[in-house]
């Protein structure tokens, strides 16, 4: 299974982007984490097979929303209220579990920036 991330960009505080990831192949737990310059990788939200229960990490609690779409083999992350905080390349990830451990997903996208600043 391969993973293609896009959407990011650079926007600017308060406001909103949405991400996407292409799956090429089926999926099960879809899942998007986020790495900041000089800081580990963090878990920001991952839904399920079925796109009936979602997870969200605390920090981006309220203000993100994940989904998926299965007939177009894609999940998304819609983001709000954009801090300068969430400044990071953000990755989707796949895999047969249902965690937020990094290490849990077998297969990654190459990452896209989200750069949000005044």
């Amino acid at each position: 299974v391969q993973l293609q991330a896009y959407g990011g960009g650079l926007v600017q505080i308060g406001g909103s982007l949405r991400l996407s990831c292409a799956a090429s192949g089926r999926t099960f737990t879809l899942g998007w984490f986020r790495q900041a310059p000089g800081k580990e990788r963090e878990f920001v939200a991952r839904i399920n097979k079925s796109g009936g229960l979602t997870v969200y990490g605390d920090s981006v609690k309220g203000r993100f929303a994940i989904s998926r779409d299965d007939a177009k083999n894609t999940v998304f992350l819609q983001m709000t209220n954009l801090k300068p905080e969430d400044t990071a390349v953000y990755y989707c990830a796949g895999g047969r579990g249902w965690s937020d451990k990094a290490r849990s997903y077998d297969y990654w996208g190459q990452g896209t920036l989200v750069t949000v600043s005044s």
